[in-house]
């Protein structure tokens, strides 16, 4: 089979925009109503698209005065999407730092037993700093500790996904044998960090694991992924800027002796599609007009450490003064925007309205075929395996990509008509792993 595109609806609270909710076209008053989140999963798996995605923090965004930034729980959430689909993926996000190895095995692997063998994890150390006093915490633990127990994490939770063997549940009526016992192995964890006995107290699932999904492209992100994920989710501004880091995540893959084609890189994208490119750029700047300073420059703090104020919204961005070393100089987004600020040297205004779209990952706009252009250059010049869909706004923006890009994209070879498995590692061309025998 000839490599095609991955792709994934990634959903945020109304859309990706930071003014989506203002947005005329949106319902803001459904944002916590299951029946839109079921309606808009059904219209991507009618379009095949690999996964739905949503996203979690352990913490209240700051910018909620101005945009709808608060977290549903997404076990709860996605467990309602899987009783409303039968074949899209299921991927949700969980903190290695913010929660214990065998409720997270547990959480997924129930899931994946629910849903036919269609859950994934995004693992995440999370960045967010008030996260710390939701957990019994004086401090935030800082970026290279939290990569430390993220690895050991996943080797626990690795460990209990594998702590019983495939063949173990037995469930013979005529015999009366249920379980066979010596199939099932305690995982006996003890760490720098974790300490966990196990098994856990579920069979192994239909994936064997769940796919291991990460979002990050710092140092301490890209030397993760290389050892322990199989997809990547990642925020890039140029096409050089994505090769880069394709090539470099695929050969620390091979490096460690995994297989570079079973590890996938799924950019983020935010479309502003319209019948000709003058109307999508009418529509982008639509968006951008109802973006409130007060948030913009909320998040320019938060991500930089800029202290401006409206005021200063013409003038340049004061390069001099972002500090990039300490903590917040690791983060690979803090990167990305000052590679930006960098390499256009916009005014503060014309960096927020940058930002607005998707939080620093790459806005297109244009006519359906000037998006599927951008996104074949992408897949067929080394910068992704597919992509990570953030509409704009919701349910619209989406519907615009699924009825009038992927049809173009289907015409060029580059998609699915229709799936070809139910599992969403058979949607992504993954194997089923083997349980590691315990040591």
């Amino acid at each position: 089979m000839s490599r095609t595109l991955r792709l994934n609806l990634f959903v945020y609270p109304g859309g990706h925009h930071e003014a989506a909710w203002r947005y005329h076209g949106t319902d803001p008053e459904r944002l916590l109503d299951i029946g839109f989140y079921q309606d808009l999963a059904r219209r991507a798996e009618a379009a095949a698209f690999d996964a739905v995605f949503f996203a979690d923090g352990p913490s209240l965004a700051d910018n909620v005065r101005y945009a709808s930034r608060f977290r549903l729980e997404p076990f709860t959430w996605l467990s309602a999407v899987a009783a409303a689909t039968e074949r899209i993926g299921l991927i949700a996000t969980a903190s290695t730092t913010y929660t214990e190895p065998y409720n997270l095995a547990r959480l997924f692997s129930s899931l994946d037993h629910l849903s036919g063998g269609r859950a994934g994890w995004n693992i995440v150390t999370t960045g967010a700093p008030q996260a710390a006093g939701n957990f019994g915490l004086d401090e935030h633990p800082v970026h290279a500790e939290r990569y430390e127990r993220a690895r050991e994490f996943v080797e626990v939770v690795t460990k209990l996904w594998d702590s019983w063997e495939d063949e173990a549940l037995v469930a013979d009526q005529k015999s009366g044998l249920f379980a066979d016992t010596d199939r099932i192995h305690e995982i006996d964890h003890t760490g720098p960090r974790l300490k966990v006995r196990g098994p856990l107290n579920l069979p192994r699932s239909p994936q064997g694991r769940p796919v291991y999904v990460q979002a990050g492209s710092s140092e301490d992100g890209r030397s993760f992924a290389a050892a322990y994920a199989e997809a990547v989710f990642t925020a890039h501004q140029t096409l050089r800027g994505g090769q880069e880091f394709y090539a470099d995540l695929k050969a620390r893959a091979g490096a460690l002796g995994r297989d570079p084609d079973r590890l996938l890189v799924l950019p983020g994208i935010s479309p502003f599609i319209g019948s000709t490119e003058a109307e999508a750029r009418a529509l982008h700047q639509e968006f951008d007009d109802l973006t409130q300073p007060e948030y913009s420059l909320q998040l320019l703090r938060r991500l930089l450490g800029l202290e401006l104020s409206a005021a200063e919204l013409d003038g340049p961005v004061p390069r001099r003064l972002i500090e990039t070393r300490g903590e917040r100089g690791n983060g690979s987004r803090f990167r990305l925007v000052l590679d930006i600020i960098d390499r256009e040297q916009p005014t503060v205004r014309e960096l927020l309205h940058r930002l607005a779209g998707a939080r620093g990952h790459r806005v297109v706009t244009g006519t359906p075929e000037q998006v599927a252009d951008q996104l074949q250059e992408w897949f067929e010049h080394g910068a992704a395996d597919g992509f990570n869909v953030m509409p704009p706004w919701l349910t619209g923006g989406f519907d615009l990509f699924a009825d009038q890009v992927v049809p173009v994209l289907r015409g060029r070879g580059l998609f699915r008509a229709a799936y070809e498995g139910t599992t969403l590692r058979e949607h992504y061309g993954l194997p089923r792993p083997a349980a590691e025998p315990v040591r």
